[in-house]
């Protein structure tokens, strides 16, 4: 486990984006939205570095935002 500073802040960042997109997608019922959140709520206990965990979660941004503009 690493308990670098930078690591802890950039987890705690997609953390609470996910969690956002978790309560938005449980409140209008949508479940790309609900599944990315739950996504970057959990994986960022597994990943080591600040800037991978910063990349994954931008990843399933920009991931979730081409499935929405395709009509999901």
């Amino acid at each position: 486990m690493n308990l670098d500073v930078n690591t802890l802040l950039a987890g705690l960042l997609v953390s609470s984006i996910g969690f956002v997109l978790m309560a938005y997608g449980k409140k209008m019922s949508r479940v790309p939205h609900l599944a990315v959140g739950i996504v970057m709520l959990v994986y960022p206990y597994f990943i080591p570095g600040a800037l991978l965990t910063l990349a994954i979660g931008a990843l399933l941004v920009g991931l979730l935002w081409v499935g929405v503009r395709a009509g999901y």
